[in-house]
């Protein structure tokens, strides 16, 4: 069954069947401007605060240049070990003492990005995704800043390819299964129109908590909320920071009765694969979809 989904950036297929056709790949070339940010030579000292870039940034070899990140950088292994910066006390000084020749960030608790240009340290803003597009294109941002645009666009290639290969899986049904994704024990969860739920919506699955949103994309719901929509599935995004499992589920009041519970669809999620958007979405993508239908591994 092909679903309707978020395809690679066109310019970026065409850059690659150019290169090939040519015998090519694209070259480092200084000095850029990357999303408004002018960098006169290849980055060697890069500070992280965002731990889905971070592990963009290893993905596309760009770790022996990272010498500080966020303490939720902890992916891949090498990452965790680098020296912390404090993401909910980010400041000009604290980031600045790392001496970074570019800094990246995925949101500006004040005047970050302006105090640190103001000193001329490079600066990358980049905002949550709301779509794959959106993913393959700050990847493909990253590549250019670190100097790395060949590897960039190798990685984008085949994230988009593992897309392709398990939505293309995804069996024709009558119906579309259903499923409540859970952020935290006090069942706040995510729509369709966030970055995660579009992502599941290329698997065919429905959201239970579309009528309920609020306006943010993430309500909280009731309890009485999800038992009435009875989801066949429950996807469980807390399990490390709130430590919540098929078992505590089924010990909620009234949930035992539920589809998923009783029918072996409660799915234990990695929290962190769960909610960046850095190239390990193929996993979640992957999971669900091997929970769901059993084609996700391959």
């Amino acid at each position: 069954m092909k679903l309707t989904r978020c395809a690679p950036l066109l310019a970026l297929v065409l850059l690659i069947v150019t290169l090939a056709a040519c015998g090519g790949e694209p070259t480092p070339s200084f000095p850029v401007e990357v999303e408004g940010t002018r960098i006169l030579a290849a980055p060697q000292r890069i500070v992280s605060a965002s731990p889905s870039h971070t592990e963009m940034l290893y993905a596309i070899g760009a770790g022996p240049q990272i010498v500080a990140t966020d303490q939720f950088s902890d992916y891949p292994a090498p990452a965790a070990a680098t020296p912390k910066l404090d993401a909910f006390n980010l400041g000009v000084e604290a980031v600045a003492s790392f001496d970074p020749d570019l800094v990246v960030l995925s949101y500006d608790p004040g005047d970050l990005q302006a105090g640190l240009t103001a000193l001329g340290i490079p600066t990358l803003l980049l905002a949550p995704p709301a779509t794959l597009d959106d993913v393959y294109g700050q990847i493909g941002a990253l590549g250019e800043a670190a100097g790395h645009p060949a590897e960039a666009s190798t990685l984008v290639a085949e994230i988009a390819a593992e897309v392709d290969r398990i939505t293309d899986a995804v069996p024709e049904r009558a119906s579309s299964p259903t499923y409540y994704y859970e952020l935290d024990p006090t069942l706040y969860s995510l729509t369709s129109g966030t970055f995660v739920g579009g992502l599941l919506s290329l698997l065919g699955l429905e959201n239970i908590a579309d009528a309920a949103d609020d306006g943010t994309g993430y309500p909280q719901l009731s309890p009485e909320y999800v038992l009435s929509a009875d989801p066949d599935f429950i996807l469980l995004a807390d399990t490390r920071c709130c430590e919540q499992s098929v078992s505590t589920v089924a010990e909620r009041p009234g949930w035992g009765i539920l589809q998923a519970v009783a029918g072996g669809g409660v799915v234990e999620l990695d929290d962190d694969v769960a909610q960046r958007w850095g190239p390990r979405v193929v996993e979640l993508l992957a999971v669900v979809a091997e929970a769901v239908y059993g084609t996700g591994s391959g």
